[in-house]
């Protein structure tokens, strides 16, 4: 009996250890692209991911703020902290794919978000790999949980989804990045600096698609997309959105200023 496409979703999903949900994630990626698996499926995912007993997470008030130098210690925080963050995304991409059968969409999302598991895959794994060469693993530094409280409250909706997580969290990334690859560059930290390039250019994309499906999703069920992304933001994402913003980054992506701007000074809650 040949394996769906959600049954590969939850075997990644249900495995807590790093190094086997990446090569679960790749080797479902592979299999998908090639044919190998062409079924969807149907099950309902697990409410958490399945996680290793390390890190220990904590509220992202407690996390300590990473900061780059010439010391080794601040930048395998900063990785320490990405590498945390594209493990979660690795869930929530395979969680995107087998949360939201019921919607009936096309094999082109699904092309889609495979792609963007697979590449998640990747960033922890170069990340991981980065680590080690700096004598540090990922799980030896405390991490908090933001990422997957985001999931959470959005699993009721596959709009809200796309909404919060490509197009806030991941837009976020796009801030944030470009300014952490320059201070690696002055620290001399090439080798960092050059994945963290990898993964900005591919987050781009990323963005770009969570953006594709809002819109397709917003004009299936006759939505204004703008109007809808702005109260779905001030309803399902806790706090304003910061800046400041990349927008030429963001406008690649296809997210332009006047999504983003009129919510950046609204009070919390």
């Amino acid at each position: 009996m040949q394996f769906s496409l959600v049954g590969a979703a939850l075997a990644v999903l249900d495995v807590p250890e790093p190094e086997r949900k990446v090569r679960r994630s790749q080797a479902a990626a592979s299999d998908w692209r090639g044919l190998r698996i062409t079924h969807i499926g149907e099950a309902a995912p697990p409410p958490r991911p399945a996680r290793p007993a390390r890190p220990e997470l904590l509220p992202p008030s407690k996390v300590k703020r990473r900061k780059i130098g010439s010391a080794s210690a601040g930048r395998v925080a900063l990785l320490h902290a990405l590498a945390h963050i594209e493990l979660n995304a690795i869930d929530l991409a395979w969680d995107i794919i087998a949360r939201f059968t019921h919607e009936e969409l096309p094999r082109d999302f699904y092309d889609d978000w495979v792609q963007v598991a697979d590449e998640e895959a990747k960033h922890f794994d170069l990340l991981s790999n980065r680590l080690s060469d700096l004598g540090a693993a990922y799980g030896d530094l405390p991490a908090h949980d933001g990422l997957w409280q985001a999931a959470e409250a959005t699993a009721d909706d596959l709009l809200a989804r796309l909404a919060v997580v490509p197009m806030v969290l991941e837009a976020r990334g796009l801030d944030v990045t470009p300014a952490m690859i320059e201070k690696l560059r002055g620290v001399e930290d090439n080798a960092s600096a050059d994945i963290l390039r990898i993964i900005y250019e591919e987050e781009i994309g990323h963005v770009t698609i969570g953006r594709r499906w809002f819109q397709w999703l917003c004009e299936r069920r006759g939505l204004e997309p703008l109007a809808t992304w702005q109260a779905l933001v001030r309803e399902r994402f806790r706090g304003p959105l910061k800046p400041p913003f990349n927008e030429a980054g963001r406008n690649e992506a296809g997210l332009p200023s006047d999504y983003y701007a009129p919510l950046v000074d609204r009070p919390d809650g």
